[in-house]
């Protein structure tokens, strides 16, 4: 995979989903082993089957990716500790890139600048988003109960 490739997620084709609903299943149902390590088969183009040993954590997010794929998702794998542009960080919150600049210079969102180009924590984004989400369901509860209170025909 060249990093051209990496770095655009493409929607899954059918194949690419069958595939995935498939594996999800199968992988999925090692999950519940002790184990640190899981080993696993990969088949070459000449049919020849090799041993690769893996970490149980990483066959857990092997999994998680697996269903986001047969959900025809797009998936990008990102670091915890990684550093993301603000293109990145608005992309991640689905905002624009403006509007992601201003929660920054308001101090809704931590940053700070490597040269003149501002930087966001991804921890410190999905805790924002995290926040943001919570929020926003307690909005809706409240516009919810309003209207039930107010009889405007919501049950």
């Amino acid at each position: 995979m060249n990093t051209a490739t990496a770095d655009k997620p493409t929607l899954p084709v059918e194949r690419e989903i069958q595939a995935a609903v498939h594996g999800q299943r199968t992988l999925a149902a090692y999950l519940a082993t002790r184990l640190e390590t899981q080993r696993i088969q990969i088949f070459d183009d000449n049919n020849q089957a090799h041993q690769v040993e893996l970490p149980t954590s990483a066959l857990r997010l092997l999994v998680d990716i697996l269903a986001e794929l047969a959900d025809g998702n797009a998936v990008k794998v990102v670091p915890i500790h990684a550093e993301l542009t603000t293109q990145e960080a608005a992309d991640l919150l689905n905002v624009s890139r403006p509007h992601l600049v201003k929660l920054l210079e308001e101090g809704a969102l931590p940053f700070h600048k490597t040269g003149k180009h501002r930087r966001v924590r991804f921890a410190d984004l999905m805790q924002f988003k995290a926040d943001r989400d919570r929020n926003s369901t307690r909005a809706l509860e409240e516009l919810a109960g309003q209207a039930q209170e107010l009889d405007m025909g919501y049950e």
